[in-house]
């Protein structure tokens, strides 16, 4: 199974000496062994499934959906099978890679959850390429790195960056009304817009916070309710509130 060794190429007695996978401009779909192909394929499997593992525990606190864990299994497999038979491997790079980026030009996604998409990517074109053993380690040691990170929460903040929308009258003054609310529970706030809604009758005054984690939110949100009238309130994170450009 590994006649180089355990970090050879399981598919270099195909290539002419002196030549790499790489530069290699011929298929070789006609002489390739079953058994090679079968043992490509079958690693990328199962370096997908444990990707779509490590995914699934370093997002059981914030969720993540079924149809992301299956991409994470799909991708190896789908790359090294498309490295093993198309006719170059540079054309088998240049479709696996628009195949990757075809949804995150219409839909953004997390950074973490692309550079998830890329892991597997790329544990799939090193099983396509035949450097099994690579592979392994590459999996074993970005996944494990993967996990710390998560477990130790590096890089985690403190304080939540959030939204706060404060609904007024239009004759109320808002000008240094709420400052010493904001002052008292926020490290950071800063007014970011003001629009009239319903009809002009209202107007409504748009935040950007830091919230620690550990105030009392609800007393926090009683304090504000004093002075607006006992008007609503929102207070939301900002990925899932409406985009507030600033210069």
């Amino acid at each position: 199974m590994f006649e180089h060794g355990f970090f050879g190429n399981v598919l270099s007695k195909y290539y002419e000496s002196g030549d790499s996978v790489i530069n290699n401009g011929n298929s070789i779909l006609s002489t390739i062994k079953p058994a090679e192909f079968f043992l490509c394929v079958g690693v990328a499997i199962v370096i997908g499934f444990l990707i779509s593992l490590i995914y699934m525990l370093t997002h059981r606190k914030e969720g993540y959906s079924q149809s992301y864990v299956l991409t994470m299994i799909m991708l190896p497999t789908i790359v090294a099978a498309i490295l093993l038979i198309i006719n170059t491997t540079a054309g088998a790079l240049t479709l696996a890679g628009t195949l990757t980026l075809v949804r995150f030009r219409s839909v953004a996604g997390d950074p973490k959850d692309m550079a998830y998409i890329f892991f597997a990517m790329g544990t799939g074109v090193v099983c396509g390429v035949g450097y099994i053993g690579f592979a392994l380690v590459f999996f074993a040691a970005l996944g494990l790195i993967l996990f710390v990170l998560s477990v130790t929460d590096f890089g985690g903040c403190k304080k939540r960056h959030m939204t706060l929308k404060i609904a007024i009258p239009e004759n109320l003054d808002y000008q240094g009304v709420f400052e010493p609310v904001l002052a008292k529970y926020t490290t950071f706030y800063k007014l970011r817009r003001v629009k009239t809604t319903n009809f002009g009758t209202l107007f409504e005054l748009i935040y950007s916070v830091d919230v620690l984690d550990n105030i009392d939110q609800k007393k926090f949100i009683d304090e504000l309710r004093t002075h607006n009238g006992n008007m609503t309130i929102n207070l939301v994170f900002f990925r899932y509130d409406d985009k507030i450009y600033e210069n």
